[in-house]
């Protein structure tokens, strides 16, 4: 029988039992205890319950199924390092690894945290860590002390691993002393684990050796038992812990691998990340799906943009992961990668992170392949997974997210709560789904946990997209809802402006606000421009008219400023609510989660936001 991909999503939402049941088939999710309902409660959101019967373990289900010396991963880093471990590798280290937790007491439930690169070192740790039944989280190596004392003094680990140091931009940054500040600060820390860069080191193997040649154990523990906390990456507070469960997890992973990104046995996944950003705990999943897993530490643009394209076409990749930023960038470096590379492995480009604009599906075709599925997708922290993503079986619309995801009743919700198409309107989900958070940690009545999702529509997963529902069944994000603009009471959002000026060759890129003035709402456009490339009148000018021209007088902006930088998080977004404060006036209150906290003091007591 012929289906198409709107007839199976419209099965997967009304049917929830048998779409996830026959997703877990089709997985071939291990379990030690089955049975049962497949969901209970679905008519709470919060509160509905997946696979409440079942009892597995994360870990296992990723490992079990490579076999011998076939690639598990290879790891390369900036300065040219390569590393390679089969299965059988990742298997002896993992027992090693869980081992030493189990002689050490750690019990499920105990947290085991990550100040690490993107090495495989991680990855062990994590699934170690995941087959004892502790719970793993992880910040990159680039955080600042306060930084990681935000995240772990939260959630009080009682082992930290830690590398030595990392690499970025051709620079060698030491972690010694900021890791033993940190250490220093965390109490319940029993052991620390170091290893150097350059791959295994005198810590790791002393905590790690005596246990590789045990039989490795996987507890068994329910569906929703917590597998990592992530934290949100927002500046407005100390990050929220965000606990996310091992079956919720598994599945929605193995769904968005395996049918939404077409992933098969022995395919090589491939995602810039580091391991502060949930696409990390995405990409580890892979080896659920028996696919090795690419990894890559240090800049993608040292020593130039071509870096993560060698890294492709050495490793034979097939799905390339990366964020519209990076595509942007390799736009604006005038790289032509189809030219100069050998790509011919890479079926799927996943871009996340902000919108892709529609310039940029265009040049992922025009230069980098034109026989590839560009599978824009987006979700979030909050879910580790997708609301809207690819379908490998349909058309890519330029500028538009191909599909909502299976088993994900994504509605557009105008301000009164009403669905809505071809308008824009709140992000929402109407049914529960998998990996709904656990909860938040500390958060012991929920009230955090419902006060972030569920008090705008009650009984609804509000998720903080301005979104539109187009003719196509597909989504365009204009932006963050918290950060849409209001000029005279027109809603827009900030994506509509970005698309515009960034098709300008002067450039490079840019961050809007919405700055209170005389009891409304201006716009006022930040700009980083090319190296000697000057904001006068003139480009002020072809600027506002370009934006005039291609969407609405109201998008123009009031004011435009140049700047050298624009302050964005650890995970590459930009933050226009850290810099409306500061142009307000306000302290942003969790600097520690920039990347560049210093940029933004150009932003603050600006002489051209002072006048009309």
């Amino acid at each position: 029988m012929n289906i198409d991909y709107a007839q199976l999503y419209e099965w997967s939402i009304a049917e929830p039992a048998e779409f996830w049941q026959s997703m877990w088939d089709f997985g071939g999710i291990r379990a030690s205890l089955r049975g049962g309902p497949v969901v209970v409660d679905l008519d709470r959101m919060p509160g509905a319950r997946f696979f409440p019967n079942v009892r597995l373990n994360f870990a296992e289900n990723l490992m079990f199924r490579g076999s011998g010396q076939a690639p598990a991963i290879i790891f390369k880093s900036e300065t040219g390092a390569t590393r390679t471990l089969s299965w059988d590798t990742l298997r002896t280290e993992v027992t090693g690894f869980a081992g030493a937790l189990r002689a050490m007491g750690i019990r499920p439930g105990d947290r085991v945290a990550g100040f690490v690169p993107n090495m495989p070192e991680a990855i062990i740790a994590a699934l170690g860590a995941a087959a004892v039944g502790a719970v793993w989280s992880s910040c990159s190596p680039d955080f600042g002390v306060q930084g990681v004392l935000d995240r772990f003094g939260q959630i009080e680990p009682r082992v930290l691993v830690a590398a030595d140091g990392y690499f970025y931009g051709g620079k060698r940054f030491d972690c010694t002393a900021k890791l033993k500040e940190v250490v220093a600060r965390l109490p319940t820390v029993e052991r620390t684990i170091v290893f150097l860069y350059a791959g295994g080191g005198t810590q790791w193997d002393d905590f790690v050796g005596p246990h590789r040649d045990e039989v490795l154990r996987f507890e068994q523990l329910p569906f929703d038992h917590p597998l990592y906390i992530l934290y949100s990456s927002g500046t407005t507070g100390v990050p929220k812990c965000i606990v996310h469960g091992a079956g919720g997890t598994l599945i929605q992973h193995l769904k968005e691998h395996k049918l939404h990104c077409d992933i098969h046995p022995g395919d090589r996944v491939f995602y810039f990340t580091t391991c502060g950003w949930m696409m990390w705990n995405w990409l580890v999943s892979a080896l659920a799906s028996e696919a090795t897993l690419l990894l890559y530490d240090g800049s993608p643009f040292h020593p130039d943009g071509n870096a993560l394209f060698d890294f492709a076409a050495e490793a034979g990749m097939t799905l390339f992961g990366t964020s519209a930023k990076y595509i942007d960038a390799v736009a604006k470096a005038g790289l032509r990668p189809r030219e100069t590379h050998r790509l011919e492995s890479v079926r799927t480009m996943t871009s996340t992170g902000s919108p892709l604009a529609p310039e940029g599906f265009d040049f992922v075709y025009e230069n980098i392949k034109h026989d590839i599925h560009l599978a824009s997708i987006s979700g979030g922290t909050d879910i580790i997974s997708c609301f809207v993503g690819g379908n490998p079986i349909g058309p890519v619309w330029r500028g538009e997210i191909q599909a909502r995801s299976l088993g994900m009743k994504v509605l557009v919700f105008d301000e009164q709560g009403h669905a809505v198409r071809r308008q824009k309107g709140e992000l929402v989900c109407a049914m529960p789904f998998p990996s709904m958070p656990v909860g938040f940690w500390n958060d012991p009545d929920g009230r955090k946990y419902h006060a972030a999702y569920f008090e705008r529509f009650p009984g609804v997963w509000t998720h903080g997209d301005y979104v539109e529902l187009t003719e196509h069944n597909g989504v365009i994000i204009y932006g963050r809802s918290d950060a849409v603009l209001n000029p005279g009471g027109v809603r827009i959002g900030t994506a509509e402006i970005y698309r515009q000026v960034e098709q300008l060759p002067e450039v490079l890129e840019s961050l809007v606000i919405g700055q209170q003035w005389n009891g409304d709402e201006r716009i006022v456009l930040f700009l980083r421009l090319r190296d000697g490339v000057h904001l006068d009148d003139a480009l002020m000018d072809r600027i506002r008219r370009h934006i005039r021209e291609n969407t609405t007088p109201r998008h123009v902006p009031a004011r435009i400023v140049q700047v050298t930088e624009i302050p964005r998080t650890k995970s590459g977004k930009i933050v226009e609510l850290a810099v409306r404060d500061v142009v307000h006036g306000r302290a942003v209150k969790n600097r520690e989660a920039l990347a560049n906290p210093e940029a933004l003091e150009q932003f603050r007591n600006r002489p051209e936001l002072s006048s009309p």
